[in-house]
């Protein structure tokens, strides 16, 4: 699978707002797909003063996350709050409510606005992200989040927290060549819908461009880890801090194996009738799942078939806490032969409208590649949601 991506002005040649400089954070390692990546075009970036000083803290953040069970996620986020001043105390802690809940999006908090519609895939949400400001945060709170954020998003390598950074580091290269002061790591928010503890319920909520981490709590366990957005731009392969970043190559790759292991007559069943030009449960469209599913119904494929599949659904589930990820995952693996597989587009999943999900008993994953907006090329959108625990099982 070739991911490629056009050569814009290189980072040196314009300069990161001082509110993206505050939260840069370099990445410590990058999940390498050669199948991915072989013919890559590379873009390069130069990373500021401010942003490599940071690097220390991601490295700690990540190591205490290694060792971190998810029940501790309450602990950490108190930690991290007790950083804070009064003022920015205050804009963390939010109402829990479904509305706030659902203020999530694709968009950059600059195009989000009160009362912004949205039709499948289209931004949705009914208004601006709520919470504290990354850019807001010190050097000693910034450390403080990142244990946060490594804790619940977990440490499977390319995907969770190392996958986020990365995601950092593409809005930040957006707003350097090309997207201004809409994108950058100073247009993402942290909430704590309800106050974070091992009794009672909360979420932990982080997102911004292209990202959406919704994970609610119920008396110290993880009730809920969706909705989960994960979108990129640039698509292929960019340096950033003198590392190469590639956020969603393991979700792609992945996506890509799954159609590149089905059969002629497989394909045939999995194909869609209708063209998707973007994702049907974005930001939105909470619980609109089709009542009927469609495509190839995972009890046909073969064992090997069988593995990629759950493969390309653990690209989503280790987005979460390791322990958490490892329960849900059994979940879905057990409901496995229900579950079912659609595409429309081409199997590459490289052009506009290519477009695949995996639907089952609880399990929803779309992936849709979308036109540049900043760059030149395409990108990709996508989302997890489940049937039975978006916002924590809660409609009301």
């Amino acid at each position: 699978m070739n991911i490629t991506t056009p050569s814009p002005a290189s980072l040196s040649q314009k300069s990161l707002s001082r509110r993206a400089l505050l939260g840069g954070l370099p990445v410590a390692a990058l999940f390498a797909l050669s199948a991915c990546s072989s013919n890559s075009t590379t873009q390069t970036a130069t990373a500021s003063p401010t942003a490599a000083a940071t690097g220390t803290e991601s490295a700690t953040a990540s190591a205490t996350a290694s060792s971190t069970a998810s029940g501790n996620v309450a602990s950490l986020a108190q930690a991290f709050q007790a950083t804070l001043g009064t003022d920015l105390q205050s804009q963390i802690v939010q109402e829990y409510s479904l509305a706030n809940a659902k203020l999530w999006s694709n968009l950059p908090q600059a195009l989000l606005s009160g009362g912004m519609g949205g039709g499948p895939g289209g931004g949705g949400g009914t208004g601006p992200r709520v919470g504290l400001n990354l850019a807001d945060l010190d050097s000693t709170q910034l450390a403080a989040f990142n244990a946060l954020l490594a804790a619940a998003t977990g440490s499977t390598k390319g995907l969770g927290y190392d996958e986020i950074q990365q995601h950092l580091n593409a809005d930040d290269y957006l707003a350097a060549n090309g997207g201004g002061d809409d994108y950058g790591r100073s247009g993402y928010y942290i909430a704590f819908l309800g106050t974070p503890a091992d009794t009672g319920t909360w979420e932990f909520q982080f997102g911004g461009h292209h990202l959406a981490v919704a994970n609610t709590y119920v008396n110290g366990a993880l009730a809920g880890a969706t909705p989960s957005f994960r979108g990129i731009e640039p698509n292929g392969t960019f340096d950033f801090n003198g590392t190469a970043n590639q956020p969603m190559a393991a979700k792609e790759a992945a996506f890509a194996a799954l159609l590149a292991g089905l059969t002629t007559d497989q394909l045939a069943t999995a194909k869609l009738s209708k063209t998707y030009s973007d994702l049907v449960l974005g930001p939105g469209q909470d619980w609109a799942f089709p009542t009927a599913h469609e495509g190839v119904r995972i009890s046909t494929l073969t064992a090997e078939q069988k593995k990629l599949a759950l493969t390309a659904i653990a690209g989503y589930v280790n987005d979460i806490a390791d322990d958490d990820a490892a329960t849900i995952l059994k979940r879905y693996e057990s409901e496995l032969d229900d579950t079912f597989i659609a595409y429309s587009g081409t199997q590459a999943l490289t052009e506009q409208n290519d477009y695949i999900r995996i639907d089952g008993p609880s399990v929803w994953i779309e992936f849709s590649m979308q036109r540049g907006i900043v760059l030149p090329g395409n990108h990709p959108h996508s989302v997890w949601r489940d049937r039975t625990t978006d916002y924590g099982g809660s409609k009301a």
